[in-house]
């Protein structure tokens, strides 16, 4: 693993890295904040950050200003890139919404698309990663958040894994994938025509068996989003968690639209969310 990049940040470092990934099969790069409290004696606690299509692992980074209350909390941000690269398959990057910057955070199962492993590089390799390089990180304290298709992510990601997760929040995601067009073109690629697969990677159908939480779901929907309903439909989820009596903390925020200023508007209540959660 080599460091590729870093900066000062609210007296904590932004870093870069770059890796072999086993579980992809290609270099991948991912970056960490580490709070200026990050030190061997004193671990910090792990946030994930699962960034939306086109993104890689820096945007986040560079464009949330979550350092600021990364700092103040002692969190350490965790941000991998959104799909392997480089693999040069066809047509990997002939659209936005899918290949390329477009994981969605899944297993693949059709062969043509193998590598696109993120579920498992994003919950098995890069913790395990970050255990074994980073005596400063408390990785068995961890929470997840994410944006759009990163915000799919991070609910999937921790409804299934309870046990390694302590929160979950998320802004504007693909809250009922099977139920979009964004959703239908990933999965019809990724995973075939077996709807029953599909639900595996959808918030609103597995709230339904994963709903016994230790701590409120935090989602935030801008009312300006463009992708709002018909891509993201945060309702749908909703009316699921009022079903099994899920702690949901669903909040729309008039004007604010799909982007990074949403984002850094609101990221402050999501990092004190995730704070309480993980004890600090």
């Amino acid at each position: 693993m080599e460091e590729i990049g870093s900066t000062k940040m609210f007296n904590g470092y932004n870093k870069r890295y770059k890796h072999y990934s086993e579980t992809l099969g290609c270099s991948m790069t991912f970056t960490i904040y580490f709070p200026p409290s990050a030190s061997s004696s004193h671990k910090s606690p792990v946030l994930y950050w699962l960034s939306g299509l086109t993104c890689t692992d820096e945007n986040f980074i560079i464009k949330s200003g979550a350092q600021r209350a990364a700092s103040t909390h002692g969190i350490a941000l965790v941000s991998p890139d959104t799909s392997p690269r480089g693999l040069n398959v066809e047509g990997e990057a002939d659209s936005y919404d899918f290949g390329v910057g477009a994981g969605f955070y899944l297993n693949a199962t059709q062969e043509k698309w193998k590598n696109w492993r993120m579920y498992d590089y994003v919950v098995k390799e890069l913790p395990k990663l970050l255990s074994d390089n980073f005596s400063q990180l408390d990785t068995a304290n961890a929470s997840i958040s994410g944006h759009s298709m990163g915000g799919h992510g991070a609910l999937t990601i921790y409804l299934k894994n309870l046990d390694k997760y302590k929160s979950v929040s998320a802004f504007a995601p693909i809250a009922n994938p099977i139920n979009c067009p964004w959703g239908h073109k990933a999965f019809t690629n990724y995973l075939g025509d077996n709807k029953a697969a599909w639900e595996e990677y959808d918030a609103t159908c597995l709230i339904s068996k994963f709903h016994n939480l230790s701590a409120t779901i935090l989602i935030d929907q801008g009312e300006s989003d463009n992708f709002y309903p018909h891509q993201l439909l945060a309702k749908n989820f909703e009316e699921a968690c009022k079903k099994v009596k899920a702690p949901l903390l669903l909040r729309f925020q008039p004007g604010y639209d799909h982007s990074f200023y949403f984002i850094a508007t609101f990221i402050e209540d999501h990092i004190s969310h995730h704070a309480q959660a993980l004890k600090l």
